[in-house]
């Protein structure tokens, strides 16, 4: 197998370009919840950098052109764009907007060689203002990474290729498919080509890293992968809709798409599966059929399938090279089972359900009603953690080290806080004296035993305690020394806590 990967850099750039007559001035930006999410060559040869706050670039770069992020104009165009390949391949596959996998063997094999298929796709892409590069290898995630470098990577040749790759190309491209925490791990470990993961045992891989760590294993192994659109066998979930007047109009044409992603997903979900691959046919009313292949990493739900389905639908009837539609069929291509979440969300509920649930809730309550916890720097426990509403992405936190920070392992669970009633807790020494800390850090006495509300314990071992100056920047400052403390019952097991000291009590900050 030989694929070429069609790669469009900084496509949401190139698609705001496209749908403006080429009349936006460069340097261009393209932005999502007030920060950098694209940013044209010239834009990045002047400092911007994707995840950047707007109003640093814009600082930065006073003359920068700020376009506001629109995943339907970056659908709808490449949609329109992805059809000049249908004359040079058979076999194309829509990864993403922006992304193109072609069946270049079998193109090779028609056009009369590789190099010849793979300059006519290159013809294919021309557009003015237009950039494209092509990748070829024998894996579809090696012509993808080949695609950045607009390498052709020669037959059996990829494991070389990909060793001396940096280990952060797994992050520059979603369609690879990469969990971005597991690279991250890899690299703080050392790891600093895919090459370094290839040495990497595959039974320590799978034991550490699990299912993500096996995923960019045979990635940079360059792993037997799968044919481009091939046709597997899979039940018979195709919808069809045929209007009274055959569709010549965007508006109609996202009407019929989200009735259409309707009857699918409900056909889906009586079948128990999910489409990660979706072909979408158009009959039209000179008798022609057109189609389109979509692949997307995860599971497509309803309002992805209809966004595809709108897109690959406006990009036909913009182009004018397409007639008016008689007939709209979708057909799942390949199916997976559904990924369960276990217990939280109900048991055997879909991580599409789960989001659905979240969304709902979001919309009636608020987008701050549901939070989820990140991680972040900080000395203690409960500031370590940053609750981020749903569907946001976290802040960005730069490595850095934390002096005084509490060593791992990290408790379990956090406490109440260091006000709150139920936290508080006495410690006592030999004598039954309360042990405090002195203005010096130490402790007043040797701790002995411990008492939480009605339950008594017997110290049996602890560390500390460990200073902390905190928010002195601020209007709260709070000066606090931490302890472990492992203690157990006279008749029952050993419980362990992180305690704080502050102002003049002790408190359970978390408990291990």
């Amino acid at each position: 197998m030989r694929v070429a990967a069609v790669w469009f850099p900084d496509w949401p750039i190139q698609a705001a370009r496209l749908d403006a007559d080429d009349e936006l001035k460069d340097p261009i930006a393209v932005v999502a919840h007030h920060r950098v999410k694209s940013c044209s060559h010239a834009a990045r040869s002047l400092g911007v950098r994707r995840g950047m706050k707007v109003r640093h670039a814009q600082a930065l770069l006073p003359e920068l052109t700020v376009v506001e992020d629109n995943p339907d104009r970056d659908g709808r165009m490449f949609a329109a764009l992805a059809g000049s390949f249908d004359d040079v391949a058979a076999s194309v596959e829509v990864l993403r907007p922006g992304l193109v996998a072609v069946d270049v063997a079998a193109a090779g094999a028609f056009h009369g060689g590789e190099g010849t298929a793979t300059e006519m796709l290159v013809d294919a892409a021309a557009r003015r203002g237009i950039d494209a590069l092509v990748g070829v290898a024998d894996e579809m995630s090696t012509a993808v990474i080949a695609s950045r470098a607009s390498a052709v990577v020669a037959p059996g040749g990829s494991r070389a290729f990909l060793a001396a790759q940096p280990l952060r190309v797994l992050v520059a491209e979603d369609a690879l498919g990469a969990e971005p925490q597991t690279v991250s791990a890899l690299g703080q470990l050392g790891i600093a080509t895919l090459g370094d993961v290839a040495e990497i045992p595959s039974t320590a891989m799978s034991t550490r890293f699990g299912t993500p760590g096996m995923h960019i294993h045979r990635i940079a192994r360059a792993a037997p992968d799968r044919r481009v659109a091939p046709e597997l066998p899979v039940a018979d979930l195709a919808v069809a809709i045929t209007p009274e007047e055959p569709i010549e109009r965007v508006d109609t044409a996202a009407f019929a798409a989200r009735a259409l992603a309707a009857g699918l997903h409900a056909k889906l979900k009586g079948a128990g599966s999910n489409c990660l691959r979706l072909k979408v046919i158009a009959e039209l009313t000179d008798g022609a059929r057109v189609e389109r292949v979509w692949r997307t990493r995860e599971a497509l739900t309803e309002t992805a399938t209809a966004d595809r389905v709108r897109w690959q639908l406006d990009g036909w009837l913009s182009s004018g090279g397409a007639g008016a539609i008689a007939s709209l069929i979708l057909e799942p291509v390949e199916l997976a089972a559904p990924e369960t979440v276990g217990e939280l969300w109900s048991s055997g509920a879909s991580r599409d359900e789960a989001r659905r649930v979240v969304e709902r809730v979001q919309s009636q309550l608020g987008i701050d009603a549901v939070v989820q916890p990140h991680l972040v720097g900080g000395r203690g426990v409960a500031e370590r953690i940053e609750l981020v509403p749903y569907g946001e992405s976290p802040r960005k936190v730069e490595a850095a080290p934390w002096p005084g920070a509490i060593p791992a392992p990290l408790p379990a669970r956090l406490g109440g806080g260091i006000d709150h009633p139920a936290s508080r807790i006495i410690l006592i020494d030999a004598t039954g004296a309360a042990v405090g800390v002195t203005a010096e850090t130490l402790l007043t006495a040797e701790p002995y035993g411990l008492a939480w509300g009605e339950k008594r314990y017997l110290v049996t071992a602890w560390a500390g305690p460990w200073p902390a100056d905190e928010g002195w920047w601020g209007q709260r400052p709070n000066r606090v020394a931490r302890l472990q403390v492992v203690a157990k019952k006279e008749k029952g097991g050993v419980s362990a806590w992180l305690l704080a000291w502050s102002r003049g009590r002790w408190a359970v900050e978390a408990v291990y």
